[in-house]
């Protein structure tokens, strides 16, 4: 298996290659030259896997440069310390399927790739002899779950800036109450777009990036979007032992990534109905698919923060399908955001965009009355990211299908905005608690790059 950039720029490299690459040296996002598919018989042979079998499946057809035994290892050794022996156990509540993805370390989804990644750069990292300088972008859960899949790993350190104060309590502290000398947390006074384009320019600086071997661990890397893959699998095997009818996923996101993922099970071969794309009044995505409105607007801040994004950064991995694997109308399209703020499609482009996806914003209001029917309905607590994805899937997908809607985190994680909806606290799980008293660093700047680079270059050992 071989990898290209959206953009054209590099010749086809290997799996590990495009591990330790991030983002394209090109300034675009690697991708396979293609996808395997799964025949139906190959399919059904999946079906009784544990999640790390169902995971060295997926993940191998990728990742061929790996002898199947070091990757088994390190699969295992990723979801080891997962909370619930399924990793990603799925629950029937009030009509819907609620796919849990929070049992990890840091109680959110991204713990199922970022512990796999994590040990994925060690491994790489060991075998090359080199040493790796993450640096990352978040709006709250893709940092600590990097944070905590790269600490106190040998040949890493870590650098990730969030958004001043856009964070919940509990993914600030998350970050910052760890003190380990390999990382780093930066807060920045602005928004996670202001991060992201950060990161984004220091990626595209090839000389400084070469100089002091950086790697990204954003959703950027490929190996985040793979690991995301296997749980809509996992999630369709349990789905039809329960039921023939068609299976549609909903999927509250802001970066295009977790959704992505599942578009890639979908060219796999992964019989999915729609994939719903569930905003919320940063609905930048929506516009898009709803009204072929692809237009920048301003950040609003919503209770449900990891998803408080304009920019989507994983959206150019679908558009270079959605324009034929056209790389130079990747760059145009790009040239066209930069200059007017939009990007432009045809109406047969966006005929073919409906085919697969379908999507509704949620606004603060209809989040938190989800989060009280839900609990008054079934007892069930869900966090206002998962609520966003409940409603939409209430609201657009039709009842006689199986409606799976991705829990993407723990409601313990946002839980003032939980109180805030039913009037109590939410029961702290024992990982939460011991957040609070413990030392944090942290160091807090402005949306400055010359300030960001700066700090960078001093701390990198």
């Amino acid at each position: 298996m071989r990898y290209i950039s959206t953009r054209g720029g590099i010749n086809p490299i290997a799996f590990k290659d495009a591990v330790m690459m991030g983002l394209a040296s090109d300034g675009g996002l690697l991708l396979p030259q293609s996808y395997p598919v799964v025949t139906g018989e190959q399919l059904e042979s999946w079906r009784k896997l544990t999640y790390p079998e169902l995971a060295f499946e997926v993940i191998s057809r990728y990742a061929d440069d790996i002898p199947a035994s070091d990757l088994k290892s390190l699969i295992n050794h990723s979801y080891a310390g997962f909370n619930h022996p399924d990793v990603t156990p799925l629950v029937r509540q009030n009509g819907v399927y609620i796919l849990e993805l929070f049992h990890g370390v840091t109680l959110a989804f991204k713990d199922v790739a970022l512990q796999f990644l994590g040990n994925l750069f060690e491994y790489i990292l060991a075998e090359r002899k080199q040493t790796l300088n993450i640096i990352g972008a978040t709006s709250g859960d893709t940092g600590s779950a990097a944070i905590h899949g790269v600490r106190g790993k040998k040949g890493i350190s870590i650098f990730i800036l969030h958004p001043h104060g856009k964070t919940s309590k509990v993914q600030a502290l998350q970050m910052t109450s760890v003190t380990d000398a390999n990382v780093h947390n930066i807060a920045v006074r602005g928004t996670f777009d202001d991060c992201q384009d950060m990161v984004k320019e220091i990626f595209g600086d090839l000389e400084f990036k070469e100089k002091y071997s950086l790697g990204a661990v954003n959703s950027i890397n490929w190996a985040r979007v793979l690991a995301q893959v296997v749980y809509y699998f996992y999630a369709w095997f349990r789905v039809t032992d329960e039921t023939d009818a068609p299976v549609n996923f909903s999927v509250p996101t802001g970066n295009f990534g977790d959704i992505f993922a599942g578009y890639v099970a979908k060219r796999m071969g992964l019989p999915i109905g729609k994939l719903l794309l569930a905003t919320n009044e940063n609905n930048i995505l929506t516009r898009f698919i709803n009204a072929s409105d692809y237009s920048l607007g301003g950040v609003v801040a919503t209770v449900s923060p990891s998803m408080d994004i304009q920019i989507a950064s994983n959206f150019e991995r679908y558009l270079f399908h959605l324009f034929a694997e056209d790389a130079g109308r990747v760059k145009e399209a790009f040239a066209e955001l930069k200059e007017y703020g939009r990007i432009s499609c045809s109406p047969e482009e966006m005929a073919l965009v409906r085919e697969d996806f379908c999507s509704a914003s949620i606004n603060q209001d209809a989040t938190l009355q989800t989060i009280r029917d839900f609990y008054s309905d079934t007892g069930y607590l869900l966090d206002p990211h998962t609520a966003v994805g409940v409603k939409a899937a209430l609201d657009l997908l039709p009842s006689d299908s199986a409606r799976v809607c991705l829990a993407t985190a723990h409601p313990a994680k946002f839980s003032e905005t939980v109180e805030q909806a039913l009037g109590f606290k939410v029961p702290a799980p024992e990982s939460v608690k011991e957040l609070y008293g413990k030392p944090t660093r942290c160091e807090i700047m402005d949306a400055d790059l010359s300030k960001v680079r700066e700090f960078l270059v001093a701390h990198i050992g």
